[in-house]
């Protein structure tokens, strides 16, 4: 920047979850929602996200031509012995996705696509977090009690590390809230290494 106006943040998604993991950077942001379509044919899971992050970011850029800041877009999904399991579309397949995981590692994959966006520039990047998840051999009782509350319908892998679900995690491998759909490590370190470099690595925090 070549003044001492502020950059800002767009957080490109309605997530919740994501909002607050951002929130603890105490940052001001607002909140833009992408309309894309998030079907691909790519099999492999560290791929795709990136595909679909990038497609959510650059959706939102286009709309936004005078914004001065970063745009900040993400996408998870969970893989099982190569096959991605994404959000289910009933609770017949909620309860398919988490009797594969039951008793088996898994892992959970989070793409983070940033465009640094200023004086009508443009720059995309994009990086994957990769988390490991074992998980116990989940009681059908445990299950059922779990499929009936709803909250396997909205997660990929159908369940949420944050909620109830923390009941079938026997160890982790990585980062946390990469599972939980935002990986903090992961942004923080593109922000200091990849979008504003300097001799500190805190020294973009005074930019927004």
């Amino acid at each position: 920047m070549q003044d001492n106006t502020k950059l800002k943040l767009i957080l490109g998604s309605a997530s919740p979850r994501r909002k607050e993991l951002l929130s603890f950077y105490k940052l001001p942001f607002d909140i833009d929602v992408p309309d894309v379509d998030e079907s691909s044919n790519i099999l492999d899971p560290k791929v795709y996200v990136q595909e679909i992050a990038l497609r959510k970011a650059r959706a939102i850029a286009e709309r936004h031509d005078s914004f001065n800041g970063v745009i900040i877009c993400s996408d998870t999904t969970v893989s099982f012995e190569g096959q991605i399991l994404g959000k289910p579309l009933d609770i017949a397949r909620a309860r398919a996705h988490l009797k594969l995981l039951s008793g088996n590692t898994h892992q959970v994959f989070t793409a983070l696509a940033l465009v640094k966006c200023v004086h009508g520039v443009k720059e995309y990047f994009c990086d994957v977090a990769q988390t490991q998840v074992e998980f116990l051999s989940i009681p059908d009782a445990l299950l059922e009690d779990y499929l009936a509350t709803g909250d396997s319908l909205d997660k990929a892998g159908s369940y949420g590390i944050q909620g109830a679900a923390q009941i079938f995690v026997k160890s982790i491998q990585g980062s946390y809230s990469n599972v939980v759909g935002f990986p903090l490590h992961l942004f923080y370190e593109m922000m200091s290494h990849k979008l504003f470099p300097g001799p500190k690595e805190s020294s973009w925090l005074s930019l927004f």
